[in-house]
C-alpha cells in the first residue's frame, strides 16, 4: 500500500453549486484523495459549502474584493495548506470541474512514476466541456463522458496513455497535478500577476525554464460544468492588460493575444507604439 498522500486543491469565489458538483465527483473516486483543500477568494459562503460537502476539508479564506480574482496567490495558499497537512502529491481542480471516478487514482499513479525525475514534471489530464443545463445539479449523474466535448486544441489520449509535450503554452490550470518536491522547485505561481490572466501561461514558461516537462495523461478526465462567459472577458480588462505587460517584460512576448486583439476591436485597449505596451483606452 502506498504511503504518500494526495491532496485535491480548489480555489473559488461564487460557483457554489459547481463546488457541490465537484464534491459529488470527489466522493465517487475509486481512490479518494487523502486531503481536500478549498481556498475562498473573498466569499465566506465558499467555506460554508466546502465544509458541508467535503467533511474534514481544509479551508482558507483570503480577503479579495472587486472583480479581480487573486488566482496565483490563491493557488499558492492552497498548496501551502496541503503541504503543511502532509501532502506529497498536489492535484489542482478548477471549481467548475467534476472529476471522473478514476481521476485522482490516475493522477496519483502518474505522479508517483515521475517523482524521481531530476527536473520538474507537471501532469495534465483531459478536460471536456459539458453543455448548458437547467441547473448544475443536473450534471450529478453517471455518464458525463457521453455529454462532454473534449477541447479541440488539447491531446486526446487512451485511458492508459501518456504523452510528453514540449509546448508548455498548452498548460492550463483547470486540471493538473504535481509532486510536492517539483512544486517547491518551481516555486508555485508567480504573484507578480495580480488578478486574472497570464499566471498559468507564466507557470508553463517557468516549467520549461527549469528544464521540466508537461505530461498529458489519459484516464484523468474532468468535466467542465457550463457557465456564462464572455470573450474577450471584459470584466477582467484591467488585470489582463496589466498581466500581459508583466509577462512580456519577463518572457519577451505577449500572451492572451486573442483577448488583446478582441479588446482592441472593441476599442477598450490599444498597443502604445511609443512604449510597445498595451494600455487601456480612455
Amino acid at each position: 500500500m502506498s504511503t504518500h498522500r494526495t491532496a485535491v486543491v480548489t480555489i473559488a469565489r461564487g460557483r457554489h453549486e459547481h463546488l457541490r458538483g465537484q464534491a459529488w465527483g470527489l466522493r465517487r473516486q475509486s481512490r479518494p484523495a487523502d486531503l481536500h483543500v478549498v481556498v475562498s477568494m473573498g466569499d465566506p459562503e465558499v467555506v460554508t459549502v466546502a465544509r458541508e460537502v467535503l467533511p474534514g476539508v481544509h479551508t482558507s479564506f483570503m480577503d479579495a474584493m472587486g472583480a479581480d480574482l487573486p488566482l496565483a496567490s490563491a493557488r499558492n495558499v492552497g498548496a501551502a495548506v496541503a503541504l503543511e497537512a502532509g501532502a506529497d502529491h498536489l492535484v489542482f481542480l478548477d471549481v467548475d470541474c467534476i472529476p471522473a471516478e478514476g481521476t485522482v487514482a490516475r493522477y496519483d499513479e502518474v505522479l508517483q512514476g515521475v517523482s524521481a525525475r531530476p527536473f520538474p514534471v507537471v501532469v495534465c489530464g483531459e478536460v471536456a466541456y459539458l453543455p448548458p443545463a437547467d441547473h448544475p445539479a443536473d450534471y450529478r449523474r453517471p455518464g458525463l463522458c457521453d455529454l462532454a466535448d473534449p477541447h479541440p486544441a488539447r491531446p486526446r489520449l487512451a485511458p492508459r496513455e501518456v504523452a510528453e509535450d514540449g509546448d508548455v503554452r498548452l498548460f492550463w490550470s483547470l486540471s493538473f497535478g504535481v509532486t510536492a518536491d517539483h512544486w517547491r522547485r518551481l516555486g508555485g505561481f508567480s504573484e507578480d500577476y495580480t488578478g486574472y490572466g497570464a499566471e498559468d501561461t507564466d507557470f508553463g514558461q517557468r516549467l520549461a525554464a527549469a528544464g521540466g516537462s508537461l505530461v498529458w495523461t489519459g484516464g484523468a478526465a474532468a468535466y467542465h460544468q457550463h457557465h456564462r462567459t464572455s470573450s474577450p472577458p471584459t470584466q477582467h480588462l484591467h488585470s489582463i492588460i496589466n498581466n500581459a505587460n508583466v509577462f512580456r517584460d519577463i518572457w519577451g512576448w505577449f500572451p492572451m493575444q486573442g483577448w488583446l486583439d478582441g479588446f482592441a476591436e472593441l476599442g477598450l485597449a490599444r498597443m502604445d507604439p511609443m512604449s510597445g505596451r498595451w494600455v487601456v483606452s480612455h
